[in-house]
């Protein structure tokens, strides 16, 4: 999990399909949550920001129907990102009573002089993209495991307690809690592998 994910070609040419709902699924239920913290850190509201979410998925489903994200320009977050800051601008400008971005030259001009994402809002955008798989993934697979499994894993590996701590809190060994954490790290991977990599 330390690489920096990508979003499977497959999954992209699934959302071409809209009533394809089991991938749309998978994509907002990843990507919802990474767009809201984007559009929160340029200072929306909590309910504008849920209707920017709303606005790239829009988006988004055009652009993908007509085939306009072109791989050979750069990663799809990096892509996805570029939409939502657009659509944060537009949104900014209709806040100070200009005309929302029509696709005159005016909106044209300040939308491209947008500066692109630097090296730090790159690395903002694939850290919250890895904690959001992660969370993701780890609700897909909670229900596989047993409420000391989870809770081993949980408290050892996103808490950062102690295994000798964790163990005398559920009433195990330390060595069973380090089991329990690795056997859903390894479930966790093949679940991320599954969504990050081509079948």
């Amino acid at each position: 999990m330390d690489e920096t994910p990508n979003t499977r070609a497959s999954l992209l040419i699934r959302l071409r399909d809209a009533g394809d709902e089991r991938a749309w699924a998978e994509f907002t239920q990843i990507y919802a949550p990474f767009i809201k913290r984007v559009a929160r850190g340029r200072g929306l509201q909590d309910a504008d920001a849920d209707d920017l979410v709303q606005e790239v998925f829009q988006t988004v489903a055009r652009a993908i129907e007509r085939q306009l994200y072109d791989p050979a320009r750069g990663s799809f977050r990096g892509w996805l990102f570029r939409i939502a800051r657009n659509l944060v601008v537009n949104f900014l400008i209709h806040q100070d009573r200009h005309p929302r971005g029509s696709g005159d030259s005016d909106i044209k001009a300040l939308l491209e002089a947008q500066a692109a994402p630097n090296p730090q809002d790159s690395a903002l955008i694939d850290a919250e993209y890895k904690r959001q798989l992660l969370y993701w993934a780890a609700e897909q697979v909670r229900g596989e495991f047993t409420e000391l499994t989870w809770s081993a894993f949980w408290q050892t590996g996103v808490e950062g307690r102690s295994a000798k701590d964790v163990a005398e809190s559920l009433g195990t060994t330390a060595g069973t809690v380090y089991h329990c954490k690795s056997r859903v790290m390894a479930r966790l991977r093949k679940k991320i592998d599954q969504v990050e990599t081509e079948n």
